[in-house]
């Protein structure tokens, strides 16, 4: 054990450390160019900004841009038309018309009004719209996109047209590009989708921005060619961004029977191309959008169903009520000291009275 010319001979702490000391130091590989990797995707901060551009090319993007589909519906209501400029009335004027003509022979007012003992509401808002009545107004808003579209500056995709990519096994025809579907027509095909899928109707809004976000950004039009694959496109897009629990490919294709698969991943995947993957709704964006549907409808007499508040509901509107009070209550008080009023910094001197 003791001998010198042992073979196990370990090598000494100094010897360890002179090992190391041996060693290159790092030294960090040069970056590679996407040119010398292969790779030529283009990076998100290489692509064009949106807030750069216009305003009024942006409308599912900035919150103070006018939608497409309520100046498109517009051109219509500002038409000379009596029956048009009827319908513009406001509710005071065609509410006391209603009673002067009919002051001998009274009968049911056209709109419900709210008086001291009851209380009309409807039960859409902007967090919890009203499935039935949102799909109307989504579809009254295709109808006079296709209606007021540019039939000059026309661009049609391959993807979209309905006439390459059926989405029924019945033969197409020949004059499927020249008649505009009514609103029922348009409203029967949005329905059976989200009926079938079971959709929310948050959902149905954000279908519509991203219909409108798809003609912004691919400069094309809805019309009778493209509409339905053009609005399938966007309610499969929307279903999976908004949903928890997203509606596969596979499950159109149960709805849509003669539709396969294959044609289902190919439209979603360049429908998000166009979007150049630009999927986000800000909060402010979709609550414009659930305005203007709603200001597009009293505009057509689409109005949303009016119920009386019952005890039930007012007891939950009260409770909504308080828990927002104390939720922001904390808040207020900070506000409160953070700013003082001006009065507060002049301070009052009591000086004695010297009477000579």
């Amino acid at each position: 054990m003791g001998n010198t010319t042992s073979c196990c001979v370990s090598a000494s702490p100094k010897h360890r450390r002179s090992n190391h000391s041996r060693l290159e130091p790092y030294r960090p590989e040069p970056e590679l160019s996407r040119e010398d990797t292969g790779c030529n995707l283009q990076h998100i901060s290489d692509r064009e900004n949106l807030d750069d551009l216009p305003m009024e090319y942006n409308p599912s993007d900035h919150p103070r841009a006018s939608t497409i589909f309520l100046s498109k519906s517009q051109t219509d209501v500002l038409m000379p038309n009596k029956r048009v400029r009827e319908k513009r009335k406001s509710l005071y004027i065609n509410h006391f018309t209603h009673i002067s003509e009919n002051k001998h022979h009274p009968g049911p007012l056209r709109r419900k009004y709210s008086s001291c003992s009851t209380i009309f509401l409807d039960d859409s808002t902007v967090s919890q719209p009203n499935l039935k009545y949102t799909i109307k107004c989504v579809s009254l808003a295709i109808y006079y996109h296709i209606k007021n579209r540019d039939i000059d500056g026309q661009m049609l995709l391959d993807i979209f047209d309905e006439k390459l990519h059926p989405l029924t096994k019945s033969e197409v025809p020949a004059d499927y590009d020249k008649y505009d579907p009514e609103q029922k027509q348009i409203y029967r095909f949005v329905r059976t989708l989200f009926s079938a899928a079971q959709l929310t109707a948050e959902c149905a809004i954000v279908t519509l921005v991203y219909l409108e976000r798809l003609l912004t950004y691919a400069e094309i039009d809805i019309s009778p060619a493209n509409w339905k694959r053009i609005v399938l496109g966007a309610i499969l897009l929307a279903s999976k961004v908004w949903d928890d629990q997203a509606v596969w490919n596979v499950d159109y294709c149960q709805i849509l029977k003669d539709i396969t698969v294959e044609d289902m991943n190919e439209l979603e995947r360049q429908f998000l191309e166009l979007l150049q993957f630009n999927i986000n709704v800000p909060s402010s964006v979709y609550a414009k959008y659930y305005f203007d549907l709603r200001s597009m409808a009293e505009a057509n007499n689409l109005s949303f169903p009016l119920e009386p508040l019952s005890r039930d509901k007012a007891q939950k509107l009260e409770a909504v009520s308080r828990l927002c009070d104390d939720k922001y209550k904390d808040l207020r008080k900070l506000a409160k000291k953070r700013s003082v009023s001006a009065d507060n910094l002049m301070v009052v001197r009591w000086c004695p009275a010297i009477i000579s």
